[in-house]
């Protein structure tokens, strides 16, 4: 285990975290790539699956291997904003105001069930993911710049929940989709149990792979990769055929292009180089745009998905060489 407080390469903090993770989440290496490239970005995650898939291990997981505060909030048709923003109360000895900050305030903020939420509560949301601050009472409050959400959802469930717009589905960096895991990896996650080991337990100390100040490292590093003017044209080319796909009743926006480049920085670091290849860009067009897209009636009915389309765009868009 990488003793946290040692200096670190970016190649090293990223075998270190990845390590971490993967001895309490068996499988799910896409995304678990996919929600540490977000992370670097300085972006939020959408990650949806169905319920039993790890989804709110994996968050645990990742914030204690990043040594860094964890928050979770339990989103339910009931939540309030003042729940999770905080709230002022009056101090009963000497009668003045003072601000109770509430559990968004953490690096690291698991969003649990985030659609069941009603439409006053996730805008609340929506301020501290764009803004990384709360306003209460007419009073900002700042979240410090290593405030990331990490939304869950479930795909197949819909009774008593709200569906997030379009505004706040784009504010999250990535859409990560967590499915079942293969049958080998499903057989290793059973053996590990029959063994006494619990990867749901909180874990201490053993579970730090680096500081937080070492994740402050490596996120500048990701803002240092090169990136060439043919990669960033390639990029500009993707999500302007999005727009113009007759299989899509709306591509993606400006704001897509930035995150498919902030993303593809990440995989670079990801990926042990300081340099971005078209690969980069391709490995990570669906996680940046694939909730930032609206398939039209037809192919909606048929079944169809919008990572399809992506499929046939990044074949359609020529790589630079």
């Amino acid at each position: 285990m990488t003793t946290p407080d040692l200096p670190l390469t970016p190649a090293d903090a990223v075998a270190a975290l990845r390590s971490a993770i993967r001895r309490r989440i068996v499988g799910q290496d896409i995304a678990i790539d996919e929600v540490l490239a977000a992370l670097l970005a300085r972006g939020h995650v959408l990650l949806e699956g169905v319920p039993g898939v790890a989804k709110t291990l994996l968050v645990r997981v990742v914030a204690g291997a990043c040594g860094v505060r964890f928050g979770r909030i339990q989103f339910t048709p009931d939540l309030m904003p003042a729940d999770i923003t905080g709230t002022t109360v009056l101090r009963g000895g000497d009668g003045r105001f003072e601000f109770r900050p509430g559990p968004l305030f953490a690096d690291i903020i698991l969003a649990d069930e985030i659609n069941r939420a009603p439409a006053k509560t996730q805008a609340a949301l929506l301020e501290a993911m764009q803004e990384k601050q709360v306003t209460v009472d007419g009073t900002r409050h700042d979240l410090g710049q290593r405030f990331t959400v990490v939304a869950t959802q479930n795909p197949v469930e819909f009774e008593g929940t709200y569906p997030l717009p379009e505004a706040q589905l784009d504010r999250f960096l990535v859409k990560v989709r967590v499915g079942y895991p293969a049958a080998a990896d499903e057989l290793a996650m059973l053996q590990a149990h029959a063994r006494g080991d619990d990867p749901e337990r909180m874990f201490g100390g053993d579970g730090m792979a680096i500081s937080g100040e070492q994740l402050d490292e490596l996120r500048d590093a990701t803002d240092r990769v090169t990136i060439a003017p043919d990669v960033v044209a390639y990029i500009a080319a993707v999500v302007r055929a999005t727009r113009e796909d007759p299989a899509l009743a709306l591509g993606a926006s400006p704001r897509a292009s930035v995150a498919l480049l902030r993303l593809a920085r990440a995989a670079a670091v990801l990926a042990g180089r300081d340099f971005v290849t078209p690969d980069d860009v391709k490995g990570f067009a669906p996680a940046a745009l694939r909730h930032r897209l609206i398939l039209s009636p037809e192919l909606d009915v048929e079944g169809r998905t919008t990572d399809d389309v992506l499929a046939a765009v990044l074949l359609r868009v020529p790589a630079p060489v």
